[in-house]
């Protein structure tokens, strides 16, 4: 996992006729995208159903990838419902395109994008990877049996049944206390909760009152939120800076729980952990 996705387009309101007929959520991204991909590159098209502009882009590659004569593959992936494959990606924001070829990113754009600049990139796309994949054309992806806990997990997302979703993590982890990608989901799913609940004001609140610990976990998860994670950590560092005792200790833990949504070896967290020793020690 990298980075966070921008989420702050859930603001918006839901657009309802989005295409469904390439959809891909994390229980078939394996077979639909990655060993599909050793076959023709995949298009990846990850989008909100809050963000017309991406709305519409899912559109046009469903009606190219249609009009296409099977040299290219489309797999649309819900941002909101789908948190983990947007932090794979390192997605900055929505919509983002990447295509993926023999199971790695080959190339990607973010925003919305005139159709000739579309067709354009995706002729380059195909060209790049002519006659490099190994799969064989037409061969079936192999099914790779989908854990049906985590189905009713990520079918409660889609549905906006955070608390449902919650739930069905909860259960993994009381029957599995090891499983990692239970682990990562519930971490996922508890801060989106809780950032859905933000209100508009919470940075200027914090800025406002530089002492008040809830205000900033507030601002640092609005940060966070919109894709500003060092100014999130540098925040709680700086007020790990300004406290003892148990303020101190709880406003570390806050932090080590922000760090805990990336993965261990992003830059950002890196650079922030050194920059937290220091503020300790």
């Amino acid at each position: 996992m990298s980075g966070a996705v921008d989420l702050s387009a859930l603001k918006q309101p839901a657009v309802t006729d989005v295409p469904r007929g390439h959809a891909v959520t994390e229980a078939d991204f394996e077979t639909q995208v990655l060993r599909r991909s050793l076959q023709v590159p995949v298009v990846v098209a990850l989008y909100s159903q809050r963000s017309p502009g991406s709305v519409e882009l899912v559109k046009l590659l469903e009606r190219l990838v249609a009009e296409g004569d099977g040299s290219w593959d489309l797999a649309t992936v819900e941002a909101e419902a789908n948190m983990r494959i947007a932090q794979a990606f390192g997605v900055q924001g929505i919509p983002t395109v990447i295509a993926v070829a023999a199971g790695q990113p080959l190339a990607d754009f973010q925003g919305a994008q005139p159709e000739p600049q579309v067709k354009q990139w995706l002729a380059a796309v195909v060209e790049a990877v002519r006659g490099r994949l190994e799969g064989a054309e037409g061969e079936a992806p192999e099914e790779v049996p989908e854990d049906p806990r985590f189905v009713a997990a990520e079918e409660a997302l889609e549905r906006g049944d955070i608390a449902g979703a919650e739930a069905a993590y909860e259960k993994i982890l009381a029957e599995e206390p090891g499983n990692v990608e239970a682990r990562s989901a519930l971490r996922q799913v508890r801060f989106f909760d809780r950032a859905q609940g933000l209100p508009d004001d919470a940075i200027a609140r914090a800025d406002a009152a530089p002492t008040d610990i809830e205000a900033a976990f507030a601002a640092a998860d609005m940060e966070l939120f919109n894709q500003l994670p060092e100014e999130a950590f540098d925040r709680l560092i700086a007020l790990i800076k300004r406290t003892a005792g148990d303020d101190r200790n709880l406003v570390r833990s806050r932090l080590v729980e922000l760090f805990e949504l990336f993965d261990t070896g992003e830059p950002v967290v890196v650079a922030a952990r050194r920059r937290l020793a220091s503020a300790l020690y």
